[in-house]
């Protein structure tokens, strides 16, 4: 069947983005009474985008409206592929015999324990996220399960990694004698071969945004005719504690909770109806009911804990308040009375009416408050070095990296870079040609080992503690050499209140992956801002 162009009158059916059905006609009322009778449902998506459905009910969909609707020529693809099933896989315990977990890597390592425990679970699941904690090799434990596939059956290994990981990726899948083929978060393959693909996916976290484009790239292939299973990996399957985030990666894994999207988000994200503006807007941003989503989604989501497999040295936490100087607190009250003037006036004004506001004011407090720690900072930090220790610094902004820099020395690890030089950094430090590395989170946070530091430096807090947790953990990982002390630098209420969010939002994540029950109490961000501004307020006027 073959597409032709849409015209401002023609019906036909096709592929969303996302890889669900898309049914598209002029509206009448009878095509859209026999669309709602279509089992399973779809959702009705308004006159301009249509009917979209599950890919389970595209052959319906053909046999009932076929006469009348043109088929693109992706979902007429699909549809013969449908007719024409992958022959299936082998029994678990053969999957698991040709793993050959027991058998000395290339490069001379032998799998941990964990690792083949890991694989055996993956080879018994078609979609699965391995959740691990940062440091426990979830690259070879995929992998060896992958080896175990290829083994068996005609299947294509596709990894989805950011490109500053792609070379480890080569290095893991070289040491099985395994080929890969490794595509980019940003450049996402929108067909699978038609032999059959494993599609292994590096920092799946990436995913967690439901309406953005490599998210739907991502669906796409993971609900491809043509893919043998799906392995997501992530240390933060819900990186900023909201469930809404978490729905993405079960829909890839194709979770039951996640064949109705409206149904998840009313039950776990407090989704509901509000009029603003005169239009209806769903809103699910909020969470409920974690524990019962973390016993519905265990069967598929393996979280396990570096210090219960593998008993590394202790991870401290140690807070440094910082203080000012009489002139450095009238300057700091000073930057602090422009950003919050300007936030009264616009409260006076009715302007501020969206999350976006507290976001954009929280993050130039944060700024400010960076900006005034850096005596402080670079203090303990040259302390460190004189002992001869080795030093990781995170930041969430390039400004103060590259003053300290130019204090203190270093390597430095942004977004600046390219990919190459970036691992030139990382392999200077770690050869010790260099103690001290300033990272920002969204780069030095990401998949890099940096074991040889025994102090890691937060300039400042990320408010999502998948971001902290990163951080930290690129050096209390497997490798170090004795326990590792996270500095923690504190100035004003943004520091305070982001600390709060990161104690609030880890509660979340603890419920849904820990194994024990804790109680939940937050406030929305826009609230807690209120009471830290109206305390600045009284703190400046003071």
């Amino acid at each position: 069947m073959k597409f032709t162009p849409k015209s401002s009158s023609s019906c036909y059916l096709g592929l969303t983005a996302a890889g669900l059905v898309k049914v598209t006609f002029p509206f009448d009322a009878v095509t859209q009474a026999q669309l709602r009778k279509v089992r399973p449902r779809g959702i009705w998506r308004g006159t301009r985008q249509g009917w979209e459905f599950p890919l389970v009910a595209a052959q319906h969909l053909q046999r009932q409206f076929g006469s009348r609707f043109l088929v693109q020529d992706d979902l007429a693809q699909w549809l013969s592929w449908f007719e024409q099933p992958l022959p299936p896989m082998p029994p678990h315990r053969d999957l698991v015999s040709y793993a050959d977990l027991e058998v000395v890597l290339t490069d001379g390592r032998r799998p941990l324990p964990h690792q083949c425990s890991g694989a055996r679970w993956l080879l018994a699941r078609r979609g699965a996220v391995l959740a691990d904690e940062m440091g426990l090799g979830k690259t070879l434990t995929s992998l060896l399960a992958a080896r175990a596939m290829v083994r068996c059956a005609d299947v294509r290994v596709m990894v989805v990694a950011p490109v500053g990981l792609h070379d480890h990726w080569r290095i893991e899948a070289a040491s099985l004698d395994l080929p890969v083929c490794i595509h980019s978060w940003a450049r996402l393959p929108r067909e699978l071969p038609a032999a059959g693909t494993l599609l292994l996916v590096d920092e799946a976290h990436f995913g967690q945004s439901i309406k953005s484009r490599r998210t739907q790239a991502l669906l796409r292939l993971a609900r491809h005719p043509r893919l043998r299973a799906i392995w997501l990996l992530t240390g933060t399957p819900m990186k900023n504690g909201r469930p809404d985030q978490l729905y993405p990666l079960l829909a890839a894994i194709d979770h039951p909770l996640a064949r109705d999207q409206r149904k998840f988000e009313e039950r776990f994200c407090q989704g509901y109806w509000r009029d603003q503006g005169g239009q209806r807007r769903w809103l699910s941003r909020g969470a409920s009911d974690l524990d019962a989503l973390g016993k519905l989604t265990r069967p598929l989501v393996l979280h396990r804990r570096k210090q219960t497999l593998l008993g590394l040295p202790p991870k401290r936490r140690q807070e440094h308040r910082v203080v000012l100087t009489e002139s450095e607190s009238r300057g700091f009250d000073h930057r602090l009375a422009l950003v919050t003037d300007n936030y009264r006036h616009r409260v006076q004004q009715g302007l501020v009416r969206s999350d976006a506001e507290s976001l954009a004011v929280l993050t130039a407090l944060r700024q400010i408050a960076a900006e005034f720690k850096l005596p402080a900072v670079e203090t303990v930090v040259a302390a460190l070095l004189a002992e001869g220790q080795a030093v990781v610094l995170f930041s969430s902004f390039v400004g103060p990296l590259l003053l300290l820099q130019q204090r203190l020395g270093g390597e430095l690890l942004t977004g600046r870079q390219r990919p190459g030089q970036r691992q030139e950094a990382v392999n200077r430090f770690q050869s010790g040609m260099s103690s001290l590395l300033l990272a920002t989170y969204a780069v030095g946070g990401l998949g890099y080992t940096l074991h040889r530091a025994r102090h890691v430096v937060l300039l400042e807090r990320h408010w999502t503690p998948g971001d902290v947790d990163q951080a930290e953990d690129r050096c209390h990982r497997l490798g170090m050499d004795g326990g590792l002390t996270s500095h923690w630098f504190q100035l004003g209420f943004a520091d305070q209140l982001v600390d709060s969010l990161i104690a609030s939002k880890a509660e979340r994540i603890e419920v849904l992956l820990g194994s024990r029950r804790v109680g939940l109490k937050r406030q929305p961000l826009p609230v807690m801002l209120r009471c830290c501004m109206q305390e600045s307020l009284r703190t400046v006027s003071s």
